[in-house]
């Protein structure tokens, strides 16, 4: 696993000047919280995994996932 909180995308797939990042991390943390699997992305509605999720799976599925726990 990479050596972040899984709250903090890495930031090649959540740029730190992304418009929407500060959404987008909101709506990861209330997800992990409530122990959801993922989240509707806040600008396309499309279904985003969170790291924890992700992380439970055990490894890097390699399809770019934005809030992928093993990427460096």
């Amino acid at each position: 696993m990479a050596n972040r909180p899984l709250t903090e995308p890495h930031p090649s797939r959540l740029p730190p000047d992304h418009p929407e990042r500060e959404r987008i991390r909101a709506a990861h943390a209330a997800a992990l919280a409530a122990g959801e699997a993922g989240y509707p992305d806040p600008t396309t509605g499309l279904f985003v995994l969170t790291a924890g999720f992700l992380a439970r799976r055990g490894t890097c599925c390699g399809r770019g996932c934005r809030h992928c726990p093993y990427v460096d």
